[in-house]
């Protein structure tokens, strides 16, 4: 039978629609053809590219040349724009805001054919630090009041390059989705004097239904009121606020889960696009006591509809019950 379930963070309503159940196999997809394209991400083109940020390098090379194997560089198209000047604006009942803040790319690895699923531990550990560093580098400016890292996988997720790539844009406000996690959090910590997240991960642990893999630090599971098929969340096991706080260790453990999570997701689901997203505290430190920082998956196996935009409802076909324990018995020992 159908069901609708309310999230317990933000509180809304998805339905888990049982009549339309899918399994991983029925959201299998045509290989898309492979065309020769130009790739400005591969060693070699890295004058194709607006000059890097950041980059990890062996010393005796120079920027903006061979050698790297994580290279941070502006988005040649971006979002918003790091040089204009912050102002706010009214126009009658309407606000707006100049375009400022930053828009960066962070190119995984040098190999063109290489996804985070199928590097090894320690490049995918390196991703995170680039994350950790760029973070808290462009948190230095006071203009800027929340850095959001995410990635788009496949052209299906907004992808327009093949090569491995994640995004960071830096923003002058803090996003929709975040404010109204940080208001359902601040509320339930109001009545229980307890993190959510916290809660929800003993949840997890008690039910034990939803938990597709842990370790020592970290829990991946499909949330109980999953928006999409497949949806993962992954946390860390004790309350922590700040991403850009992340731990030598943490960093380990964290880039290891990831992997795997998305190696479960590439063997179950014929390598479906996705996106993910960190989402994180707010440099002001609001909420510190009641917010978790965590990263979500979302693999885009179904469309969006006139329901769905009319109605703020999300209908996923796959229990989220069923979705972990597909991606919980995967074998990954051969692959990763």
């Amino acid at each position: 039978m159908p069901e609708l379930r309310k999230d317990p963070i933000v509180r809304s309503w998805v339905i888990i629609s049982t009549e339309r159940a899918k399994r991983p196999h029925d959201f299998a997809k045509p290989k898309e053809e492979k065309v020769s394209k130009f790739d400005p991400f591969a060693p070699g083109n890295e004058s194709v590219t607006p000059p890097e940020i950041m980059a990890f390098r062996p010393a005796n090379t120079q920027p903006d040349t061979p050698g790297w194997w994580i290279r941070v560089v502006p988005n040649k198209f971006p979002a918003l724009d790091p040089n204009l000047d912050l102002k706010k604006l009214g126009h009658g009942i309407y606000d707006s805001m100049s375009g400022f803040g930053a828009h960066e790319i962070v190119i995984e690895t040098p190999d063109s054919e290489a996804t985070i699923a199928t590097l090894d531990y320690k490049q995918v550990e390196e991703i995170v630090w680039a994350y950790r560093e760029r973070y808290n580098a462009l948190l230095k400016d006071e203009r800027i009041k929340y850095v959001l890292i995410f990635k788009n996988y496949g052209a299906d997720a907004g992808a327009s390059l093949a090569h491995s790539h994640s995004q960071i844009i830096a923003t002058p406000t803090v996003p929709s989705r975040v404010v109204s996690e940080m208001e359902g959090s601040s509320e339930y910590y109001k009545f229980r004097e307890r993190c959510i997240y916290c809660d929800i991960i003993q949840q997890e642990k008690m039910e034990n239904t939803r938990i597709v893999e842990e370790n020592e630090d970290f829990i991946a599971f499909e949330p109980y009121a999953s928006r999409a098929p497949f949806e993962t969340w992954i946390l860390p096991k004790t309350h922590q606020y700040d991403f850009g706080e992340i731990s030598e260790e943490n960093v380990k453990t964290f880039s290891k889960i990831l992997k795997n999570v998305l190696l479960r997701m590439r063997i179950s689901l014929d390598d479906p696009p996705y996106n993910f997203m960190i989402h994180t505290g707010m440099p002001s430190g609001e909420g510190r006591n009641y917010y978790h920082w965590h990263l979500e998956i979302v693999p885009r196996l179904t469309k969006l509809a006139g329901f769905e935009w009319g109605s703020g409802f999300y209908i996923n076909p796959t229990p989220p019950e069923e979705a972990a324990k597909y991606l919980r018995e995967v074998d990954i020992s051969k692959e990763s």
